[in-house]
């Protein structure tokens, strides 16, 4: 049995540089950032730079960067907060996002009655521009609320003209950046979102470590109350360690990119170009299956197995040692469809497995071979 890790959309392997950083400072700078002794100054100062150190990256001031918990963590703080205290009473969003975002919208219209709309997709999940534009046109303060890069099927959405259309209609954007974040260059200044969040595993960082970007003067509010950390944003004694820990994979992402990048569409292209031959009845889903259309980090392939045996796709996938997954890691454990999936499949292809694989800089072309050839296997036995 060869392990194979092809599901890095869900989490990444920390980096060894990352774990160096960690584990230096929590065996030497354990001081509390709030106590005003020499080990709380030191503490205080590796979040500042490491604050400084994310701002710089994304062109924005350090302010505007609040550590939190995570990706989950930073929709919430966003979404409830301009609900809440900033007068939003229309949120705009697709049936696509990661339930971060799906989940919290559903409850703010429960607890304040607002209205959601969603956007409608086109066959292979983009969203429609047109029907946004006209969705924008309606009355009250509005907040778009749409991903990146889509965590299931790798569709990329167009930041700048969401951001325009925004700006042109006096609506706030928020997006979830997470499975871009560390994977695009982004430039803050030239993307006028207003919210953003992030989160470190998904970039080989640490798991427990996020951040969100909030455009200064915006008049957010906390969702945690207590203490003065984050300038008031965010109470809670920060985790020093797992700070440093997103800096350094933020940094080393940064400064690797170019290379890292390609070499990871090399790794996807080659994936698809041995599925289509090996398997040539398999879909991709999205458009996760041209490289051009889609995020460079995964792709989504339905395959052509009955229903039946398509329920021990993936048990026998890990009896071979591969990791994979059915949609996103939150969808994994459920016996119920993926949520984005549904939306875009006919009811045919959804009795069908449909399989996502996300790639980093630590697979190999070897790796594929492998994993085509024991999808072949079970396939045809």
């Amino acid at each position: 049995m060869k392990p194979v890790y092809f599901d890095n959309a869900a989490t990444t392997r920390i980096r060894d540089e990352v774990i160096v950083s960690i584990t230096e400072v929590m065996r030497h700078n354990y001081g509390n950032a709030s106590s005003s002794h020499s080990f709380g100054r030191g503490a205080k100062s590796l979040i500042e730079q490491s604050r400084k150190t994310i701002a710089k990256y994304l062109n924005v001031s350090a302010g505007e960067i609040v550590f939190t918990s995570g990706g989950t963590e930073a929709d919430n703080l966003v979404l409830r907060s301009v609900v809440r205290d900033l007068g939003v009473v229309h949120i705009i969003t697709s049936k696509i996002e990661h339930h971060a975002v799906l989940h919290t919208i559903e409850q703010l219209k429960k607890e304040y009655g607002i209205l959601v709309s969603y956007i409608n997709l086109t066959a292979n999940g983009d969203i429609d521009y047109s029907h946004l534009e006209s969705l924008l046109q309606t009355k009250g303060k509005i907040l778009v609320s749409l991903m990146h890069i889509n965590n299931e099927i790798g569709n990329v959405l167009d930041m700048h003209r969401v951001s325009g259309l925004c700006k042109a209609n006096n609506a706030l954007f928020h997006s979830d950046a997470v499975q871009s974040i560390g994977h695009y260059d982004m430039d803050l200044q030239d993307i006028e979102v207003d919210f953003l969040a992030a989160s470190a595993h998904k970039f080989h960082g640490p798991k427990g470590v996020g951040f969100a970007f909030i455009r200064k003067n915006s008049g957010l509010q906390p969702l945690i109350f207590g203490g003065e950390q984050e300038r008031g944003l965010r109470a809670g004694t920060e985790s020093v360690h797992n700070i440093t820990g997103i800096e350094e994979a933020l940094k080393m992402a940064y400064d690797n990119l170019k290379e890292e990048a390609s070499y990871i569409k090399e790794i996807k292209q080659y994936f698809i170009d041995k599925i289509v031959k090996e398997i040539p009845k398999a879909t991709f889903n999205g458009n996760s299956g041209n490289l051009d259309n889609s995020t460079y980090t995964l792709i989504n392939v339905c395959l052509p197995i009955p229903p039946k045996k398509a329920a021990m796709l993936l048990f026998q996938l890990d009896l071979k040692g591969i990791a994979c997954s059915k949609g996103s890691a939150c969808q994994s454990g459920s016996s119920q469809n993926s949520h984005v999936l549904t939306e875009i499949l006919s009811d045919t292809d959804l009795q069908k497995p449909s399989i996502r694989f996300s790639f980093s800089i630590y697979n190999t072309k070897e790796d594929v071979d492998y994993v085509v050839n024991v999808l072949k296997d079970f396939i045809t036995d």
